[in-house]
């Protein structure tokens, strides 16, 4: 491998600017069924290249990631996955509810006012809010607050920069201001123009992933230890340590199976929290029926309000505990890319939510004859005979109850990697058939250390209980204002309307994040300052990238901006470059980069800093697309630039398409030879299309013979025609000829390194800022010698910049 480095540093005096504002005029329209003759404009923000670098083969509607949709047997099926993962949270709180909401045995009046609390809330918070609302609010299938935030920028102008080199893979729907009402036009008018607001928008998209990120460390700690626990029923001489060690054991085995994927281990998991599930159900309906049926009264919702009323400032902060009765809703709309809002719908609606109402009041109806019982409700509550396989598969539905936040977890650093707020680490989608499915190692790995440290820390659920709860009721609040933004201007319901719900719901989660906020002194602290943290290095990462595009912003231009075909057939610099002639490369030249945009970087510094390029030069870009594979057929697009022998290949590949192989090359030259081959019977038939079939000597084989009828000016043009058709094929030949030449003498796989290094005299701070980030990034960036090609064909370049 050949390496050269140039350390004149390049300088870049200003952000020039990714992505312009558009008049609503010049918007695309396009239908939408919705209503009767409803129409939706729509507008790409993309850079139009120079005519002779144009090309139409670089954006095609198949680039933007398509929701996927599901009937039948595939619906049925994902119904059944969503069991196994997403209601293991919410599935398993009836183990610590009660306990964590009572700190003395109950009387009957106060165990209904609770009960009732959780009936409604549950039925507010999950089912109105979340299933029936919220889950609407997917951006092309995927979910969670981070995912709403990307839909909405793709509504509203310039909420958030895109890196350049994937700015064309996302579809722009903003909506004609006559399309909106008055007064949701003016709030997207100061939307669009308060920088404060936009950054209020990522703060609290970011914040909501940290938060679910921070919640991932304790739910797996809080609910294996909440049924490992239960061992003390069975054995109240078994000591502390022998339940953490369970504990830390089942955590790390169940950390080890993720790399499984998503598919296998939902359908291993949903039938243990179908029979758990099953068992609360069946257990409350059998104490309903032998204690007290009479706490049913609590479906009146007027109990919850004496509740609160009579406790005042007690009963508020008893809804910290009340609260875990639906944490796991947060990684329940973030899980929706890897299932489906029909799947989670049917599921939760059709067995989940009826089976969590039985529980509840099951456990109710134990407590109100039994106060004592509050401590560990689900286990006194059971059935005589029925602790042992009680205890088996609480542990087991413990075990699954965590796969929901580790499945969100990964969906959620997988959309922050797509819009650059962190390192781009390795991805693996563990499914062809459900594309939204995927599996993220490395933090994995570090979910299972810290999970396996706060549950050793923390020791018992109360703890937990205390550190838990106070990022979900931000998360739950962050999703009611990013939706209700969302139904605004992407549902284009009225603002009127949109704020009456938002009040209400606004003002249920206020009063259950207020009581949350209580519990920051005893344990709340540690999840919050983790969050805060995490956000921090997103924010972070996210301000060096727009830095280092603003310093890249000089080379992103048409290959005619830099170098400029002679009439000899040679390539000279653009005069603004010192308009020397480019020496020639013996060999086939190809250039990378990882999108289909413009000229590579790599190219410009090449072709300025050394004043040549090589025989045939090819721009191989690559674009990934979200679908498993791309067919052979279908995955390159292959055109011709103005230059001389330089020619663009596109490389559409899937998840699951491996591209840089030993025999890269091969394919590439393959791919230019069949263009150059193909190209005069493309165009051919283009013309033919446009004004018939074209008129040919009579007598010519396998083609419409002309009428012999036909004017001798039609008979001269045919001739002329094929004289042009002659001088092509040679010109076809020559260009094959020159291809085949290079292709033979060397290959040369181009790459670039790019440096970059701060600016002199930049503030302090800001400097401390950039050199975190270019560490963080010098340590995350692929190696060179991860490319499977050979080392001996490769020359990297290197260069600097200052940001």
């Amino acid at each position: 491998m050949t390496t050269i480095q140039f350390e004149e540093p390049i300088r870049v005096t200003r952000n020039r600017p990714i992505t312009s504002g558009l008049d609503d005029g010049i918007h695309n329209i396009r239908s939408r069924s919705r209503g009767s003759s409803a129409e939706r404009r729509s507008f790409r923000r993309t850079k139009t290249p120079d005519v002779e670098d144009e090309d139409p083969g670089l954006r095609q509607k198949g680039d933007y990631k398509q929701k996927q949709i599901f009937h039948g047997k595939h619906l049925l099926w994902l119904s059944y996955q969503s069991i196994g993962v997403i209601y293991g949270d919410i599935g398993t709180s009836p183990l610590y509810v009660y306990s964590s909401t009572f700190s003395a045995p109950p009387d009957k009046k106060d165990l209904v006012g609770v009960l009732s609390i959780i009936i409604w809330t549950i039925t507010m918070m999950v089912t109105v809010k979340y299933i029936l609302v919220i889950l609407r609010a997917d951006n092309d299938g995927e979910g969670g607050t981070f995912s709403t935030y990307s839909l909405l920028s793709r509504y509203v102008l310039n909420i958030t920069n895109r890196d350049p080199r994937e700015a064309s893979l996302i579809e722009m729907k903003r909506y004609l201001s006559g399309d909106l009402e008055t007064a949701g036009r003016y709030m997207r008018y100061g939307i669009e123009k308060s920088t404060f607001i936009k950054a209020l928008l990522k703060v609290i998209g970011v914040l909501a992933v940290t938060m679910v990120m921070s919640d991932g460390v304790l739910t797996p700690a809080q609910s294996v230890l909440g049924a490992v626990q239960g061992i003390e029923v069975v054995d109240p001489s078994i000591s502390k340590g022998t339940v953490i060690g369970v504990t830390a054991a089942i955590l790390i085995l169940l950390f080890v199976i993720q790399p499984f994927g998503t598919t296998k281990l939902a359908t291993t998991f949903a039938p243990i929290i179908i029979i758990w599930l099953a068992f609360n159900a069946v257990f409350g309906i059998y104490n309903l029926a032998k204690y007290d049926w009479t706490v049913l009264e609590a479906f009146n919702p007027g109990y919850a309000f004496e509740y609160l009323i009579r406790h005042k400032e007690a009963g508020w902060r008893s809804l910290g505990g009340v609260l875990l009765s639906f944490t796991g809703v947060e990684a329940l709309f973030a899980d929706l890319g890897a299932f489906s809002m029909r799947a989670i719908q049917l599921s939760w609606l059709c067995y989940t939510f009826p089976c969590l109402l039985l529980a509840y009041t099951g456990q109710a109806a134990y407590i109100s004859t039994h106060p004592e019982g509050y401590s560990n409700p689900f286990f006194n509550a059971a059935p005589h005979g029925t602790i042992y396989p009680a205890l088996i598969i609480a542990i087991l539905a413990a075990i699954v109850a965590s796969q929901a936040i580790i499945t969100a977890t990964f969906q959620l650093v997988a959309q922050v990697m797509k819009l650059s707020y962190f390192p781009q680490i390795k991805v693996v989608h563990t499914s062809k058939t459900f594309h939204g499915q995927l599996y993220v190692p490395v933090v994995n790995w570090l979910l299972m250390v810290g999970t396996v440290l706060v549950a050793s820390i923390y020791n018992n659920t109360t703890s937990l209980g205390n550190a838990y709860g106070c990022c979900v009721m931000f998360v739950t609040f962050f999703d009611t204002c990013m939706v209700s933004l969302t139904a605004i201007f992407v549902w284009r319901i009225s603002p009127w309307i949109v704020f009456f719900v938002w009040l209400v719901i606004a003002s249920l989660d206020g009063t259950y994040l207020s009581s949350a906020l209580t519990k920051v002194p005893d344990g709340a602290w540690f999840t919050l300052t983790l969050a805060f943290i995490l956000a921090m290095l997103l924010i972070l990462w996210r301000f060096g990238k727009e830095q280092q595009w603003a310093a890249e912003a000089e080379d992103r231009h048409p290959t005619s901006h830099f170098v400029t075909p002679r009439g000899d057939g040679q390539v000279q610099l653009v005069q603004k470059y010192g308009g020397r002639v480019m020496s020639p490369i013996q060999g086939f030249g190809i250039f990378f980069d990882k999108a289909g945009e413009t000229t590579p970087i790599v190219f410009s510094q090449f072709a300025m800093k050394l004043v040549a390029m090589p025989e045939v030069s090819v721009f191989f870009h690559l674009r990934p697309l979200e679908t498993p594979s791309v067919a052979p057929e279908d995955r390159y697009t292959v055109s011709r630039l103005s230059i001389p022998n330089t020619y663009r290949v596109v490389c559409r590949h899937g998840f699951n398409d491996e591209v840089i192989t030993p025999d890269l090359a091969s394919v590439i030259y393959e791919q230019v030879r069949i263009a150059i081959v193909t190209r005069k019977s493309k165009r051919d038939q283009r013309s033919q299309h446009e004004s018939g079939p074209e008129p040919v000597l009579p007598g010519s084989h396998g083609v419409v013979v002309v009428n012999s009828t036909e004017e001798p000016d039609s008979i001269n043009l045919t001739k002329k025609e094929v004289s042009s058709s002659t001088e092509e094929k040679t010109a076809r030949d020559l260009e094959l000829n020159m291809v085949e030449q290079a292709y033979e003498h060397q290959v040369l796989y181009i790459i670039g390194k790019e440096q970059m290094k701060v600016k002199p005299k930049t503030g302090l701070f800001r400097a401390l800022l950039l050199h975190l980030f270019l560490w963080l990034r010098e340590n995350t960036r692929t190696k060179i010698a991860n490319l499977r090609v050979p080392m001996d064909r490769v020359i990297e370049v290197g260069f600097v910049k200052e940001v």
